[in-house]
């Protein structure tokens, strides 16, 4: 049986037009348990329901967790319950953290997300600003305004190439997946993660140009089905020849006028309830 933590909602505030960022503290006071890069939780809602969700941010604040949720349109539940009722100060239980989508160590990573697809892959371009390492994230949206942590991809993941990708000013996934990726490398692995089409895009794109199925590592999100059990993601599969909607890559260009720190400004909306985005 897995460890159940009690934790206390310490924030709430917006990330871009549709999603929410929620802020966990130990209801103990002391520090949480450690996670790496792509772990994520189980948040046991007081509606019944149970979902999982990816911890964001960076890996070596072990004061809190944070997760950012999005709204979804076709919601069971879940986002809807975060988005509408949850408050500060309530109590919560959650899972330990658990990760089937490690980061691995060595070469240069490239990050490809989409949508709230951008979670595990923020802490995973915070774990490698840290260290010092080689990495290029692209996050690919509709609208600016959609954007999450957009203000910190511009302002603290140093060290690496950071570009925010807008659909409706002709920078869809569709258009840019060929260039951001670039030639194969043997020293680079691509780690991605969005809905289900962006999935199977940048995949079939990969494969196109050569990328090797051990390069690629990828997590997909997708509303839970009627019968399960918990949702919000799946699990990324270890199967070389995955399932349409879990698997994907890239490759790092350099940064564009329409980068990242240009954008910053546009993507923040006011924090909600009174409670205050970290600085």
């Amino acid at each position: 049986m897995r460890d159940i933590l009690p934790v206390v909602v310490d924030g709430l505030w917006r990330q871009g037009a549709k999603n929410l960022a929620v802020r966990l503290v130990s209801a103990e006071g002391q520090p949480l348990p450690s996670w790496t890069p792509g772990a994520h939780i189980d948040l046991h809602l007081p509606c019944g329901l149970i979902r999982q969700y990816s911890l964001t941010g960076s890996p070596a604040e072990r004061d809190r967790y944070l997760l950012c949720i999005a709204r979804e349109s076709q919601s069971r539940g879940g986002s809807r319950y975060i988005h509408d009722t949850l408050r500060p100060g309530q109590p919560l239980m959650i899972s330990a953290p658990r990760n089937h989508f490690p980061l691995h160590e060595g070469g240069h990573v490239v990050l490809l997300a989409a949508g709230i697809g951008i979670t595990p892959l923020l802490a995973m371009a915070h774990a490698r600003a840290a260290s010092g390492a080689s990495f290029t994230l692209h996050y690919y949206v509709s609208r600016a305004q959609e954007a999450a942590f957009a203000t910190e991809i511009a302002r603290q993941l140093t060290g690496g190439i950071c570009q925010i990708h807008c659909s409706d000013e002709g920078q869809s996934p569709r258009q840019r997946l060929a260039q951001d990726l670039g030639a194969p490398d043997a020293d680079t692995r691509v780690y991605f993660c969005g809905p289900p089409g962006f999935m199977a895009r940048v995949r079939d794109t990969a494969r196109a140009v050569g990328w090797g199925e051990e390069q690629l590592h990828s997590e997909a999100f997708q509303p839970p089905s009627p019968t399960a059990g918990v949702g919000g993601r799946t699990e990324p599969s270890p199967s070389p020849s995955p399932p349409p909607g879990s698997a994907g890559l890239c490759r790092g260009t350099k940064p564009s006028p329409r980068c990242c720190r240009s954008m910053a400004s546009r993507c923040r909306s006011p924090a909600r309830w009174g409670s205050a985005a970290p600085a």
